[in-house]
């Protein structure tokens, strides 16, 4: 492990020195869990990613990944960060190929500069992918965390639409996976490996994606319902039917208080079901008018509509509710908890219940196609005090996660409530071999080391 001095006057050496940090204190910015970084570079380039990554492996120098920061919340505490290696001015579009609806571009872009760019190609296009803080998430780290939103029922997530990676190896080789064929894998994808890694196999530098022609159309129903009975019943139709829309989602009262700024007058009730619904304009219609009437069917206060600029103001704000929670709240917890289709109302009231016996709101949002369920628990500034009991909270939503045949993740949490969990939920059989490709990879285990599954 070289000092200081030594690691910093290398990393100028290869990205130049205004690309390089090594002040404490401009340093504290790139804090993660209490601990900060001996020195930040910016890498211009894929072969300047390559020459850093083959130095620190060298040299034994950890390395933590980072694009704009918005998912550093996930994952273990570091086992060590000597250097915060950032990607942000990896964004460049090495191929754009509307025609065949592919797309390459390298991970420091956001997702937001990729949809503006597509939607003003030809009749235009879009990358569908919405993870919270889609303006500002690299498209890097939303593969990185196969971070997905609600139109993941009807489009997937990056393991789905991203065809191709580009990736720097801890060894400095630059590994391809995939490319622009669809069907271009024979034998281990190792690509499907590195989407959602956490960046602990590799750097992403680059990504080929699938895209797909703007739909004609875009709309939102919105269906209060009094009671979760009710509300779940209702979902449970739509899932059975023909009907195919393009999210599903079921909101609680707090989550509506949140937003409500967005939303049209309605009779006030208990749950929000929310479909969202894209496709040509006859479908689109057919599906309100035929979901309207099977909401009447099962209860529904009343039947609202958002179409254009405020059905894309809706989702943009509740996709970024989590921002909007952690600066309105100090000392956020996002739980996400996945589970069978079918038990989506269940985990819900379950999850409320034992959030009121906290004695704390909690903000809640369903992905009912999907089986899951965001969870954010409006801690306050009172963490010590609650700590147990936050953590015995923890403790039972992942039992309840885990025996409807899923687990539960903490995205998001408090430093002294991250000491004492484990925040990737109940290991399962398939850890050993995730172990053993951080081992074959990554021996020196310099890459994101103790943020992942398992504490690789």
């Amino acid at each position: 492990m070289p000092n200081k001095d030594q690691l910093v006057s290398r990393l100028k050496e290869i990205a130049g020195e205004a690309h390089v940090l090594s002040d404490p204190d401009k340093l504290k910015v790139y804090a993660l869990n209490g601990s900060c970084p001996k020195a930040f570079v910016a890498p211009g380039t894929i072969e300047e990613v390559s020459k850093i990554i083959a130095f620190a492996n060298q040299e034994r120098v950890t390395v933590i990944p980072r694009g704009n920061g918005t998912k550093m919340g996930m994952g273990g505490i570091p086992k060590g960060m000597d250097l915060i290696l950032s990607t942000l001015r990896l964004k460049r579009i090495t191929d754009a190929d509307v025609d065949n609806l592919t797309l390459s571009v390298e991970s420091g872009i956001t997702l937001g500069e990729v949809q503006k760019l597509l939607a003003g190609q030809g009749k235009g296009y879009f990358l569908p992918l919405d993870p919270p803080f889609t303006e500002q998430a690299t498209l890097g780290g939303i593969v990185a965390t196969n971070s997905s939103g609600p139109r993941r029922f009807i489009y997937g997530t990056a393991r789905d639409l991203v065809i191709g990676i580009k990736t720097v190896f801890p060894n400095g080789d630059l590994v391809v996976s995939g490319g622009k064929t669809v069907k271009n894998v024979s034998g281990y994808d190792l690509g499907k490996s590195l989407i959602g890694s956490m960046g602990t196999l590799g750097i992403l530098c680059e990504m080929t994606c699938r895209l797909l022609p703007l739909p004609e159309k875009m709309a939102t129903l919105l269906l209060p319902f009094a009671g979760l009975k009710e509300a779940g019943g209702f979902v449970q139709k739509i899932l059975k039917s023909q009907l195919l829309p393009a999210s599903i989602e079921m909101l609680n009262a707090a989550t509506l208080y949140q937003i409500k700024e967005t939303l049209p007058p309605l009779p006030k009730g208990n749950y929000l079901v929310v479909i969202g619904l894209e496709g040509v304009t006859e479908t689109v219609d057919r599906q309100i008018s035929e979901m309207g009437e099977m909401g009447k069917k099962e209860g529904v206060l009343e039947v609202g509509t958002l179409l254009t600029e405020k059905h894309k103001a809706f989702w943009t704000t509740l996709q970024d509710l989590p921002q909007r929670l952690s600066k309105a709240s100090p000392n956020l917890l996002a739980l996400k908890s996945n589970f069978l289709i079918s038990k989506g109302a269940d985990m819900l009231g379950y999850h409320e219940t034992l959030a009121r016996d906290l004695g704390t709101d909690c903000a809640l949002v369903c992905h009912c196609g999907n089986g899951i369920l965001y969870s954010y628990v409006l801690v306050g500034e009172q963490v010590q005090s609650r700590k147990n009991s936050l953590i015995e909270l923890i403790e039972k939503l992942t039992t309840l996660a885990v025996k409807g045949e899923g687990n539960l993740v903490v995205e998001s949490s408090p430093l002294e409530i991250k000491e004492k969990v484990d925040v990737w939920g109940q290991p399962r059989s398939d850890l050993r071999i995730v172990r053993r490709l951080k081992q074959e990879i990554d021996p020196a285990g310099i890459l994101n080391p103790g943020r992942f599954v398992g504490g690789i």
